[in-house]
């Protein structure tokens, strides 16, 4: 017995009707991709996906986005248009042992029958590099059609070899409007909720911005806000933050999420935008993120961006940082936003960080030459006699020293790093 002997015709419908006590996002999932709302930039005449589901693109696929887009969906409806056998699988659920297996089979199946199978793998970032190099050659000769899913950078996760072999695509959130159509379809559909409750507009606009751009979670909402529903109710605002309860936010403390956000954090305070450094601090702690991180982070943005044009901001980030060690979330919060909208308000300068990034350069790219000997202090009566000490002149005795009187090696002599010195100027114009 193999995966082929079930006696199904090539191009078999994958969308058996799921069962009438299914989860409402499962009896809902479009059965065409006409029906498919949202990544107008991937679906629909001649684009890509399209063209995959008609045969015209035979090159495996790694579909990369956030939770809730539509990969899984989109996986099989591209089988079902293009009458491929579909084989779903699970990075967390299956090894190697079981890869090897179902590409085996489909390599006899193609020699066979000249049917390709669609391999579905869900979360593929689980994968290690031994499991995803075992797709290799299959994908490499065309008996499959491989179809990875992952909510994470592929360039990260995904190994050079199987990502040269495949597309990459980026699937975007969904709209708050993508995500009203598809709940106003769930209301109306007999394969939902079948118009046996009343909602306006607004209110699944309320249930769209709670999702984030994940239609699973929104239809989730919407089954439990039927459930609540008082017999011939009709759904109201305060129904619906029942049961909503807390926007759940979508964030991964280690993933590509974590570094999107700091980044948008930090580059609004180098802006000097204190509302949108406000929102992306905000929006980090109301998704749990550790509040020493965002002190660390405050911390060297008061060096790398404010600097000397107001060294005070040094200070106000390090008192923030104590203050939330002592007091944790939530007492410690309005320090850190403290810190955030100084820093945003603050005048900025990267003199420092630019000085620091000319020294290393040096130091890694120039011979260590040694300490002046005018530099070098003479402990001993023999220092003095090698010349230690020799030619140093006191500055607070002998203004003239600081002009004259060189402090870099030799071989670095004149070299600016920071600001402007002795009418010379920086190689970026400072």
């Amino acid at each position: 017995m193999t995966l082929f002997d079930d006696g199904a015709a090539p191009g078999a419908d994958p969308f058996a009707p799921p069962p009438a006590d299914a989860p409402l996002a499962d009896r809902m999932r479009p059965t065409s991709l006409e029906d498919y709302v949202g990544q107008e930039h991937l679906v629909g005449p001649g684009k890509i996906l399209s063209k995959v589901a008609r045969g015209e693109q035979r090159q495996s696929l790694i579909l990369w986005g956030p939770p809730g887009v539509g990969k899984t969906t989109l996986a099989l409806l591209i089988a079902r248009q293009s009458g491929m056998r579909f084989v779903p699988y699970s990075a967390v659920l299956s090894g190697i042992k079981e890869i090897k297996k179902v590409m085996a089979e489909a390599e006899v199946e193609r020699a066979r029958s000249d049917a390709r199978t669609l391999v579905f793998v869900d979360e593929i970032h689980r994968f290690n590099k031994a499991q995803q190099d075992a797709f290799l050659p299959y994908v490499e000769r065309g008996d499959v059609l491989l179809i990875g899913a992952t909510t994470e950078n592929p360039s990260f996760e995904v190994i050079g070899a199987l990502l040269s072999r495949c597309r990459a695509l980026l699937l975007e959130p969904l709209t708050p409007g993508d995500v009203v159509r598809i709940l106003r379809a769930a209301v109306d559909s007999d394969r939902g909720l079948g118009g046996s409750i009343a909602i306006e507009d607004a209110v699944l606009e309320r249930i769209a911005h709670a999702a984030d751009g994940d239609a699973r979670r929104a239809l989730t909402a919407l089954e439990t806000v039927a459930a609540l529903l008082p017999d011939g109710g009709e759904v109201d605002a305060a129904l619906v933050d029942e049961a909503l309860q807390h926007k759940l936010l979508h964030y991964d403390k280690s993933g590509e999420e974590h570094y999107n956000l700091i980044s948008a954090l930090h580059k609004s305070i180098r802006n000097s935008d204190q509302d949108a450094a406000l929102y992306w601090l905000t929006r980090m702690m109301e998704a749990g993120e550790d509040g020493t991180y965002l002190a660390r982070r405050l911390i060297r943005i008061a060096s790398e961006d404010v600097g000397l044009a107001d060294p005070f901001a040094l200070r106000i980030t390090l008192d923030a940082a104590d203050a939330f060690h002592r007091l944790g979330y939530p007492e410690g919060d309005l320090a850190l936003v403290q810190a955030a909208v100084y820093l945003a308000r603050a005048p900025k300068s990267n003199a420092l960080y630019v000085g620091l990034g000319r020294a290393r350069k040096d130091v890694q790219g120039t011979a260590a030459e040694p300490v002046p000997k005018h530099l070098r202090n003479a402990s001993t009566a023999l220092m003095k006699q090698a010349g230690y000490g020799g030619g140093y002149r006191y500055a607070h005795d002998d203004p003239d020293a600081t002009r004259e009187m060189s402090c870099l090696p030799p071989g670095l002599e004149g070299r600016v790093y920071f600001g402007s010195k002795r009418g010379k100027k920086p190689e970026n114009g400072e």
